[in-house]
């Protein structure tokens, strides 16, 4: 809660999703608040896997393929997405909490050919729930609807053709009885905000492109593979996302633009990662280390020029989404493998550290005062923010592949690899 009321006092509250959800859920990427933050106690900041030397490891469970979504929680339910045969087969995996059996799955058949990058195996989208049903985004295979319990179809929407060359990585949220998802990137990419009962699209806004949804005119790429979040500001709820050339805010009852800022980007107009909000501040890193922004969020309108606050044309890449904490930014790089403590409203470096030994696709999570963060090597580094010092807790390897984000859910902690989905806990 204490992060909580930091955003209150600063007139910026980023959302929880709208639920039935238990306070211990985590249920969709980045948690119950939309953001990473967590009100879990009782977390271990120490495991294992290696033979022989295993460490609050209470189970793992085999995963059919390789992917980038990050599990979710619900309940009694761990559930995450993967793709097989080429992403002629997506599926979602729904195992029990207690000791990681899969309860039920759902495979959907999809027969087109479509590309994406090496690194990103498609259904990367991460699942969301309400606590009665889930909701998951296969990309161009369409958006489903199931049963949380037992898996039972309710509805699934085609929404369209998103065929980029790095494939797809949006996920929904849900917040209030409806689907809020980024649709991209492609040729045609929107914002769509649907009904959770049936599917039923209730607004859709086009973002504008310089280019043909793979690359802007001049060659460089584009895209967004950003999650939204829902965000309070100016007393008002807000959809907020990153878009390849800006961040925008949708009023969630009818997807009517409320502001925008312009972001820059020289190498290309991408968003890996999320907006980053806190105290007053929303910082944007772009993609292929590009340009990142900061400015004062809210208002009307194009508020890029009254609004900035720093700008930085070279960066290091940006996937996974940092947090911001009492005035500092705290951002993992997928690029040298670095975590940085950054001034949230000048940009100022005021350390960097590769105590993690590898490069970040997974966003920061934080609980009881302390960072989660897991490389691609599957290490799972653990420290407390401090603006005075890179503070380090532990640093925890898997051994296995992994590009995704953990999920924290009444004292334990859920990972997901390449080839297991893992439940960390103490005995």
């Amino acid at each position: 809660m204490h992060r909580v009321v930091i955003a209150m006092t600063m007139s910026l509250v980023v959302g929880s999703l709208g639920s039935s959800s238990s306070a211990a859920d985590w249920p969709a990427f980045r948690g119950p608040h939309n953001n990473g933050f967590s009100d879990e106690t009782g977390l271990p900041t120490e495991w294992s896997a290696a033979k022989g030397e295993e460490k609050n490891i209470l189970w793992k469970a085999p995963l059919p393929a390789p992917g980038n979504s990050s599990p979710i929680v619900s309940g009694e339910s761990v559930l995450v997405t993967a793709a097989e045969d080429d992403g002629h087969k997506r599926g979602v995996y729904c195992f029990g909490r207690a000791d990681g059996k899969l309860h039920w799955k759902q495979v959907v058949d999809f027969s087109q050919e479509l590309p994406t990058h090496k690194t990103n195996p498609f259904s990367a989208g991460t699942p969301a729930t309400d606590g009665k049903v889930v909701v998951v985004w296969h990309g161009s295979a369409g958006l489903y609807c199931y049963d949380l319990k037992g898996g039972k179809p309710i509805w699934n929407v085609n929404l369209g053709e998103f065929r980029h060359m790095w494939g797809e990585g949006s996920s929904p949220i849900i917040h209030k009885g409806r689907i809020y998802l980024n649709c991209g990137p492609g040729a045609k990419t929107f914002m769509a905000c649907l009904d959770l009962k049936n599917g039923q699209r209730l607004w859709t806004v086009d973002e504008p492109a310089d280019g043909d949804g793979q690359k802007r005119t001049d060659g460089a790429p584009m895209g967004s593979w950003s999650t939204p979040q829902i965000v309070t500001l100016d007393g008002e709820e807000q959809v907020v996302v990153a878009q390849p050339s800006r961040v925008i805010a949708y009023r969630p009852s009818n997807g009517e633009t409320i502001w925008f800022f312009r972001t820059k980007n020289e190498k290309g107009d991408l968003a890996y990662s999320s907006p980053v909000f806190g105290d007053g501040v929303c910082v944007m890193l772009g993609g292929y280390s590009g340009g990142a922004s900061a400015f004062k969020p809210g208002g009307k309108g194009d508020i890029t020029e009254a609004a900035r606050m720093w700008y930085k044309p070279r960066n290091p890449q940006s996937i996974g989404t940092g947090v911001i904490i009492d005035g500092y930014l705290y951002v993992p790089d997928a690029g040298p493998g670095t975590i940085r403590c950054l001034e949230a409203k000048s940009g100022k470096e005021v350390w960097t550290d590769r105590a993690s030994g590898g490069n970040h696709w997974g966003s920061i999570v934080v609980a009881e005062g302390r960072a989660y963060v897991t490389n691609q090597e599957g290490a799972t580094v653990v420290f407390r923010p401090n603006p005075e010092k890179f503070e380090f807790v532990a640093r925890n390897d898997l051994g296995e592949q992994s590009n995704s984000t953990p999920a924290l859910s009444d004292g334990r902690i859920f990972l997901r690899t390449f080839e297991h989905l893992y439940c960390i806990g103490g005995k």
